[in-house]
């Protein structure tokens, strides 16, 4: 084989065998019209396709997204109204991918492994991580002549030679994320050949001995430069700079910032606050009801649920301090206010097609709405998705009104992957202002992580007054400090939990410092993580 090609914008047309006769010409929108991914324009799209020229790329959709065409009469739509119920019919789920050749076709195998296998049974946030890595493998697949099913292991080794070392590749990736890839390639492929599809993977894989005896499986193009110390984590001090600067518009100094033109700061400070007070995922805080927040009071910390749809395993407690949720309870009496009452002013919701009015909330977690077609349809909270959630609405005084607690300016529900660009742009602000200070939302969730870490090790530690003995006997009895801070986080397993996410602990001695008199405070304690380790942003 020759040098690898990455396909689309990652690069020149790849080198290979040609492209067999007969295989076509692949499809465009007439115009050059970029249209969104849904499976009601999908039909468009293929209809109306016949005969225009070449895009040499999959493309990717989902069940669900656009909803049910609306055909003008004599329209190429026309006959396609009942397509949800023929959706449902072939055993379509909501939120399922669909790739489409570039011929325009959709490959029934594909359809089968997405509805029934174990990758269907992966979360909905490790399938849409998933197939958009899958979707760029069969494209460089197609630039090279080869269908999905046709790869080899020598075309799976050229494919991670441009990814990560190409010539000519402006975009190549860290090991990190080629392990991610390889994670979605190996696990497709073994189910296709578990169906029947293709007789051997293009991912091979070598018997290993783990140091306990374990034997696994391990990819052979599995990357060697990942490391955990890539993820990072701030200290309290750190955090405030990045939230008061980079999301509140204010100034290093302290001072407020005349130039600062932001009008969701209220929203984005308090969304931040709970993400590190809670160490929730951001999908998880960011399609929270109103109906699932705890009720303020006078306590120090509140606990509520996450529910298993937005969730990444399964449904479980977090739990919030008392100043992040009032920071929160003041964004809903105020800037989210404002923004519903002007939605309703405009009538934004009336035009909102498939909106879903919750009735009632049982104390069991059963969400009864109805929908504007009539009647009343119930379903738990842990069965409602993000996309479902968008379409919730509540009886507010002023009329409808969303029932996700983050809005957009606008006052429309906010889809939760825009909170990355959200913290892009503080990151960047900080910046700007000469700060070394920078955050995402998962490094506020792995920052709560490892605060709580250090405050269970002292709680056991030192205001216990544990001897070892007591200790192992405290542990045996209520499982290890590490194990709670999983079930926190959600993580699968404790080993997760340990070499993973908290690698500025490894190797430090824990218990010596957490008992150094000199240093009580865990801020103190995270200050002096943060100089040994390099793994922790502390603020000048």
């Amino acid at each position: 084989m020759g040098r690898a090609a990455g396909p689309g914008r990652a690069g020149r047309p790849a080198p290979g065998p040609r492209r067999r006769a007969g295989r076509g010409r692949a499809v465009r929108v007439p115009g050059g019209r970029r249209v969104p991914s849904t499976v009601a324009v999908l039909f468009l799209l293929v209809l109306r396709a016949e005969g225009d020229c070449v895009v040499g790329q999959w493309r990717l959709c989902w069940v669900g997204d656009g909803g049910t065409p609306k055909p003008v009469a004599g329209s190429l739509l026309s006959g396609w109204e009942d397509l949800t119920e023929r959706e449902r019919a072939l055993g379509f789920k909501e939120r399922q991918p669909i790739l489409i050749s570039p011929l325009g076709r959709v490959d029934p195998r594909i359809s089968r492994i997405f509805r029934r296998s174990k990758f269907a049974a992966k979360s909905a946030g490790t399938q849409e991580t998933y197939v958009p890595d899958l979707r760029l493998f069969f494209t460089y697949l197609w630039q090279r002549g080869l269908n999905w099913d046709e790869a080899t292991a020598d075309d799976l080794a050229d494919w991670e030679e441009w990814r990560l070392r190409g010539e000519g590749n402006p975009r190549t990736i860290e090991g990190a994320k080629w392990g991610r890839e390889l994670a979605a390639l190996r696990l497709f492929y073994k189910v296709a050949v578990d169906h029947g599809y293709m007789t051997v993977s293009p991912v091979q894989t070598r018997a290993a001995v783990l140091p306990g005896g374990e034997v696994v499986e391990i990819a052979d193009l599995a990357p060697t430069d990942v490391r955990s110390s890539n993820v990072k984590w701030l200290t309290g001090q750190a955090y405030r700079q990045f939230r008061d600067v980079g999301l509140g518009g204010m100034l290093p100094d302290g001072l407020e910032d005349p130039s600062w033109r932001g009008r969701n700061d209220g929203r984005d400070m308090a969304y931040a606050d709970v993400v590190y007070s809670s160490g929730m995922r951001r999908r998880e805080a960011g399609t929270l009801l109103t109906a699932e927040l705890p009720v303020l009071g006078d306590s120090r910390y509140y606990s509520g649920s996450i529910a298993k749809g937005t969730a990444k395993r399964a449904r479980r407690m977090f739990y919030v301090a008392h100043a992040p949720l009032r920071s929160l309870e003041t964004y809903r009496l105020t800037t989210r206010a404002q923004a519903v009452r002007r939605a309703q002013k405009r009538g934004a919701y009336e035009r909102i097609d498939g909106i879903r009015v919750i009735e009632e909330v049982t104390r069991q977690g059963v969400v009864r709405w109805s929908e504007r077609g009539g009647g009343l349809r119930e379903a738990h909270l842990d069965k409602l998705t993000d996309r479902h959630r968008l379409l919730m609405f509540v009886r507010g005084p002023g009329g409808l009104e969303p029932a996700m607690v983050w809005l957009t300016e606008t006052g429309m529900p906010m889809r939760y992957r825009g909170w990355s660009k959200t913290f892009e742009r503080a990151s960047k602000r900080c910046k700007g202002l000469g700060l070394g200070v920078w955050a995402t939302p998962h490094m506020l969730r792995h920052s709560m992580a490892l605060r709580v870490l250090m405050a269970l090790h002292r709680a056991l530690d030192r205001r216990l007054g544990l001897t070892p003995a007591e200790r192992r006997h405290y542990e045996e009895t209520y499982g290890t400090v590490w194990s709670m801070v999983k079930d926190l986080l959600g993580h699968a397993s404790e080993e997760t939990t340990r070499e993973i996410y908290l690698e500025p602990l490894r190797g430090l001695q824990i218990e010596t410092l957490l008992d150094d008199e000199d240093n009580p405070a865990n801020e103190d304690l995270l200050a002096k993580l943060a100089a040994r380790t390099g793994l922790i942003l502390d603020a000048a």
